[in-house]
């Protein structure tokens, strides 16, 4: 079964404002702009997410997803408001694999590793086992031009991975690739964020990948964006993108994402 939550705008975003967390943002504002004829962007978002527990972030484009991820990572400032992250600097992941070209797989995932503070003498070995936990065992040497779109993003994900943060930070990571592709890839990030229990926080604007990925799904306003509605998503794992339950969520959300956009419109 499904249950959907409504949160208030001034409530904490996610149901573990008193225990243990991984991500907390406290009333965070973002503008853009002089003094004067700053845009806001962000609106009083308040949001926990806990130890180990998968959210996905759903809004319309322009609506601050990208934005909130990139206070979250310490790339950005916000303009009021806290941000915490007490296991450090998380993990970031976008949809431009940005791979070094000139490197190989291993030796991008060995340039994380060395910024981690890893020695030199167990970064190739390190390497390896983050390829083989990615499904790339014996992909060490092989060029970013020798790997499909798919395994460049797997790539990708083991560099992040390597950093060595409970909380990882995925941007739309697999927009750009067929329908396929992410759905092999949906399964592989289910499956490394059961094994390892990181916090994730996942940014798109696929309603369906959103519900068959996500514990918690949260909906923000457009601009300003502002936590319009979350939902707790209690189907078991792993899910299919096709299947009834993710189906029937999926036209719910869908439909409350169509409201914002049509009140968005119509101010």
């Amino acid at each position: 079964m499904t249950t959907a939550l409504t949160t208030s705008p001034d409530a904490p975003g996610a149901g573990h404002p008193d225990g243990d967390f991984a991500v907390r943002l406290s009333h965070v504002h973002k503008t853009f702009g002089r003094p004067g004829t700053a845009a806001p962007v962000l609106d009083d978002i308040s949001l926990t997410v806990a130890p180990g527990e998968f959210v996905t972030l759903l809004g319309a484009s322009g609506c601050g997803k990208s934005t909130l991820l990139n206070l979250v990572a310490g790339l950005d400032r916000p303009t009021s408001g806290t941000i915490d992250v007490p296991g450090g600097r998380p993990a970031l992941m976008f949809q431009d694999h940005a791979l070094f070209p000139w490197l190989t797989a291993g030796k991008n995932i060995e340039l994380a590793l060395r910024l981690a503070g890893v020695a030199k003498a167990e970064r190739q070995a390190e390497a390896e086992r983050l390829l083989e936990l990615v499904r790339l065992g014996g992909s060490y040497k092989k060029r970013v031009h020798e790997l499909s779109g798919g395994m460049r993003q797997r790539v990708a994900l083991a560099r992040s991975l390597a950093q060595g943060s409970q909380v990882l930070l995925m941007d739309e990571p697999f927009a750009a690739l067929d329908a396929i592709t992410r759905d092999v890839l949906h399964n592989e990030i289910t499956r490394i964020w059961a094994e390892r229990r990181l916090a994730v926080l996942f940014v798109t604007h696929n309603v369906r990948e959103a519900v068959r990925l996500a514990e918690r799904v949260v909906l923000l306003s457009s601009r300003p964006g502002r936590i319009a509605r979350e939902w707790r998503i209690d189907l078991p794992q792993p899910r299919r993108i096709e299947s009834a339950g993710v189906a029937d969520l999926s036209i719910e959300i869908t439909e409350e994402l169509r409201g914002e956009i049509r009140r968005h419109v119509q101010h």
